[in-house]
């Protein structure tokens, strides 16, 4: 996600991971592969992308920013 050599190399991500561990996989546990893939999508799709705040965006969720910086550079 960055140049080598820069601190914030993976952090985005690192920070993506840290939350579904603890948001979705700490609280429970899957029985088949495809149960996992459907928690996995409604957690990104339906929480992570359109509702889950984040500091690095003002609080704002991921689809609310990008619809507010939409409007800017349009």
């Amino acid at each position: 996600m960055g140049t080598v050599g820069d601190a914030y190399d993976n952090a985005m991500a690192e920070s993506l991971f840290a939350s579904l561990e603890h948001e979705l996989l700490a609280r429970r546990s899957f029985k088949r592969k495809a149960e996992a893939k459907t928690a996995l999508f409604i957690y990104i799709e339906a929480w992570y992308n359109l509702r889950r705040r984040h500091s690095g965006t003002d609080y704002l969720s991921p689809a609310r920013f990008e619809a507010k910086h939409a409007i800017l550079f349009e």
